[in-house]
């Protein structure tokens, strides 16, 4: 039986969920490893938004705000080792409706709203009408942990 989200990803195929529902945090915290907090600009509401950005989804915001995060455009989403990777998906109306984030395995990984968290196999997997198209893909360099340095 399908999940009530999965009729609205026709390309999706397979995938794995990496967790269980929560409406704790949503896809643009889950983008920086956040799971304590949900983001949303709506004014005067209680959720988390970042110091100093307009309060809305607009492309420029959202770049702006994983800007501050240490990501930069980049070309694609492509597997580099060193990077971190997220992609934006443009809803062809001037906003951002998601935001991805890439596993180390090369695999996507998506918070569905307040469902699950999801690894699925690229990013065209989500395209459609809910999210919109995979095109701005950022990058940064990966944080060294102890067991690097």
């Amino acid at each position: 039986m399908l999940k009530e989200w999965e009729q609205d990803f026709p390309n999706l195929g397979s995938y794995e969920e990496t967790s269980r529902a929560t409406g704790s945090y949503n896809c643009f915290a889950f983008a920086v490893e956040e799971q304590h907090r949900w983001w949303d600009p709506t004014p005067h509401v209680s959720y988390y938004w970042p110091a100093n950005t307009d309060r809305d989804h607009s492309i420029s915001t959202i770049i702006g705000i994983y800007k501050g995060y240490g990501y930069e455009i980049c070309e694609n989403g492509e597997l580099e080792p060193d990077f971190d990777k997220i992609v934006l998906y443009d809803n062809n109306r001037g906003g951002i409706n998601h935001v991805a984030r890439q596993l180390p395995d090369g695999r996507w990984t998506s918070k569905m709203g307040p469902d699950e968290d999801i690894a699925h196999a690229t990013p065209d997997a989500l395209a459609g009408d809910e999210y919109g198209t995979p095109k701005y893909f950022m990058s940064r360099l990966k944080k060294k942990n102890a067991k690097n340095a």
